[in-house]
């Protein structure tokens, strides 16, 4: 017999075609009820979005040998906790990183060639024969150069992206890749003060908060862009907003926020700058994608057979 699901998420209990048959989900319901000493002993695997973990949850489990995550993010996780007590994780590492990294350059262009603007302009009647009125004069992509914080599934994406459009291409992240076609910066204060572009695609873990500070973010000047397509818990998003207001940050593109749903009260009257909520990865073909990964995950697990997409190597 299959031990049970454990599945706090709501989102995923409610996606009950995805799953396998005869699966057994103890959801969010029966979670805040309490669950019996018998289900405690009985789950083996939970599954879970990185947004969520439950400690406490965790250390009711005795039997817990996997975490399947859904998403890539595993932001929330408490990675070194599953590590001391031999927990596998999986996640969904890769499996939307074209995605991802096709919107990283939808907002990168968008903010760089100011189409949000143009947009306006068009629709206000403030076009004429004569002249395109509060339009900035764009630059060229060609020879400029594109910073790429993390160089993982996503920002070797975004690398090949980038490079395709003539720029050139700088990568910083803790460790070496000797591998890798393109440079790594000494500090990723040397990338921001290199980097007309800087984007943000590296894990989002507690060393990483706020990495992008006031310092950084003075770094890229005031032509400089920023693209977040990682975790808002990157960004110091105070220091951000204040550079974009006095101009000394050139504009910002962000799918990501430290807090979500975003307050649109904390972004309101903040020039040059496009936001999406949260929908880098979102496509139509990546959730039947994750899910069968997810999927396959679990079921590796209960045959004791290699995961497809384990986190700790």
């Amino acid at each position: 017999m299959k031990s049970p699901l454990l599945v706090p998420a709501r989102f995923l209990i409610d996606r009950q075609s995805d799953w396998n048959d005869g699966d057994r989900l103890i959801g969010p319901d029966e979670i805040a009820g309490g669950l019996t000493p018998g289900e405690c002993e009985a789950i083996e695997i939970m599954v879970t979005s990185g947004s969520t973990f439950d400690r406490a949850l965790v250390e009711q489990l005795p039997n817990l040998g996997l975490v399947a995550c859904f998403s890539t993010g595993i932001e929330a996780i408490e990675t070194r906790l599953l590590s001391e007590r031999g927990i596998q994780l999986t996640t969904a590492g890769g499996i939307n990183a074209h995605d991802v990294a096709d919107h990283a350059l939808a907002l990168f262009l968008a903010r760089w060639h100011g189409i949000v603007e143009a947009n306006d302009l068009v629709r206000s009647g403030g076009w004429t024969a004569s002249n395109r009125t509060g339009l900035a004069q764009r630059r060229s992509l060609r020879g400029k150069n594109a910073g790429i914080v993390g160089l993982g599934r996503i920002g070797s994406e975004i690398a090949v992206r980038t490079k395709a459009h003539q720029m050139d291409v700088r990568w910083w992240g803790p460790r070496e890749k000797p591998a890798v076609p393109f440079a790594r910066a000494e500090s990723l204060l040397d990338l921001a003060r290199w980097a007309d572009v800087l984007f943000l695609a590296c894990a989002a873990i507690p060393e990483n908060a706020q990495m992008i500070d006031a310092d950084v973010i003075a770094a890229m000047g005031a032509e400089g862009l920023i693209i977040n397509i990682s975790r808002g818990i990157l960004v110091d998003e105070r220091a951000l907003r204040a550079a974009l207001a006095n101009g000394s940050l050139g504009g910002a593109s962000l799918d990501v926020f430290a807090a979500e749903p975003t307050d649109p009260a904390d972004w309101a009257g903040v020039p040059n700058l496009v936001m999406s909520p949260h929908i880098a990865g979102h496509t139509r073909e990546a959730g039947p994608a994750m899910f069968g990964a997810l999927r396959e995950n679990i079921r590796r697990y209960r045959a004791h057979q290699a995961l497809l997409t384990p986190y700790f190597s």
